[in-house]
């Protein structure tokens, strides 16, 4: 990789809400009738360049399953980046699953996507048993947080090597140039704070074809992950451009 690539990885958490819409109660997660495959889409946005896979098993199952992240934890080729509560029932499962990369996130059992980041800084203890058992077992953790100080200082003090900053705040104003732009600086220097503390910094969330080229111009990012947005483009490409395509925008590409 360049010392600026940025490396995409890619969600599939909502080709898995398609499949619940109509199969929910079907038993199974994949076979006979039972579509899409998750896993199946997965790797095409493997051979399409994605460099990593992202899953959220939620608590309440509402889109990936547990035996999805087993089938996928044994077929990808790039890396399982697993999104998960601060759960002991969570901790369980990422530890007997171990895939490469395990980040913590908020839930809301109301939400229908991720809303907002990780209140580190307001739950050390706990925040804190989850990342030393993760990373004790060989699991990368990251702490999906805001763009602010206190949440950065907290995650650097609790051992996390990486944080994934949170931009759905930049991605709501982005039709708004002057809030966007103040939502670009908080990002800006919430990155830098996290590189002088040692952090490795990836983000996500709300991430599309069209403001990707803002989020991209900041310097020592170092992944991306987007979901909805490719997922969506899939939907009149295919996996294989809709990959392709954001790969080329997070280069700069034309």
């Amino acid at each position: 990789m360049a010392e600026n690539d940025i490396l995409l990885g890619v969600n599939i958490d909502h080709v898995a809400t398609l499949r619940q819409a109509r199969y929910r109660e079907a038993g199974r997660s994949c076979g006979l009738v039972v579509e899409p495959d998750p896993i199946a889409w997965a790797l095409c946005a493997e051979r399409a360049g994605a460099d990593g896979i992202t899953m959220h098993l939620r608590e309440d199952r509402r889109h990936m399953q547990d035996e999805d992240a087993r089938r996928l934890r044994a077929c990808i080729a790039t890396r399982l980046n697993l999104e998960m509560a601060c759960t002991d029932a969570m901790t369980a499962i990422a530890l007997d699953l171990r895939p490469d990369y395990a980040c913590l996130v908020p839930e809301n059992r109301t939400e229908v996507t991720t809303e907002g980041g990780l209140d580190v800084a307001g739950q050390m203890q706990r925040v804190g048993q989850v990342v030393d058992a993760l990373n004790s077992a060989g699991v990368v953790t990251s702490l999906f947080i805001d763009p602010e100080e206190g949440q950065i200082r907290a995650a650097a003090e609790l051992g996390s090597p990486l944080i994934e900053l949170h931009t759905g705040s930049f991605s709501n104003a982005w039709h708004v140039p002057v809030a966007r732009a103040a939502e670009l600086v908080k990002l800006e220097r919430a990155v830098e704070l996290a590189l002088s503390l040692g952090l490795t910094v990836n983000a996500g969330h709300g991430i599309n074809y069209f403001n990707v080229a803002d989020i991209r111009a900041i310097e020592g990012l170092h992944e991306l992950n987007i979901g909805h947005s490719i997922v969506s483009r899939a939907l009149f490409t295919g996996v294989d451009e809709a990959v392709r395509r954001m790969k080329t925008l997070i280069r700069g590409l034309p």
